[in-house]
């Protein structure tokens, strides 16, 4: 049976907006409790963690920024003529969705090698949220070797997108900053981590 648009949004209310799929034929799935032996999804519910709006704020070498969202966004404009200002108003913005709607009004910009770097710019952000952040770390060794998929329906890059086909580029990068910090665990075991955790956690 069809669901009509009233049942959908009832769903995605209830659910997540990740929880509603449009398949390639057009027609409409409603889904619920997404992770399987194999994949972890992220976007909301547990594994939120992963998610650039999340709360964990982090430092680097540009300062401190609430999310990593604002200092996502921050770097689109770091140029050899910043707008100071703009800086100012993404790493003040009060949301993380607002860091997002001031960095699109002022998208023309941006730094001329903006899509070239973009995606180490991201990896830079999410090594250094784990890094400071004992909880993202545990949740992100809790995932095991499963595949890290941002199940947004919006956005087809750094996410699955509309039909579950996107790069997913978000999740291949938490899965390279999970790989990095377990070889770096390998060789120094973190003294706070105790063996029957670490066999747990798969290290």
């Amino acid at each position: 049976m069809i669901p009509t648009v009233t049942e959908i949004e009832k769903h995605m209310e209830e659910h997540g907006q990740h929880s509603v799929r449009i398949n390639t034929d057009g027609t409409v799935e409603l889904r619920v409790g997404l992770d399987t032996p194999t994949q972890v999804f992220f976007y909301e519910h547990d594994f939120y963690v992963f998610s650039n709006f999340s709360a964990f704020s982090l430092k680097n070498e540009h300062g401190n920024f609430p999310t990593s969202e604002h200092a996502y966004h921050y770097a689109k404009f770091l140029t050899d003529k910043p707008n100071t200002q703009l800086l100012w108003d993404i790493r003040h913005a009060p949301s993380a969705h607002e860091a997002f709607k001031i960095a699109e009004r002022h998208k023309d910009e941006r730094r001329p090698d903006w899509d070239d770097v973009k995606a180490d710019v991201m990896f830079d952000i999410l090594r250094t949220k784990a890094a400071q952040h004992e909880y993202v770390r545990r949740k992100l060794f809790a995932t095991g070797d499963r595949e890290l998929i941002e199940n947004s329906w919006r956005d087809d890059y750094w996410g699955w997108g509309p039909h579950c086909d996107g790069q997913n580029m978000l999740g291949l990068l938490w899965m390279r900053v999970r790989n990095e910090m377990r070889s770096v665990l390998e060789a120094a075991p973190d003294p706070f981590i105790d063996a029957a955790e670490r066999a747990a956690l798969g290290l």
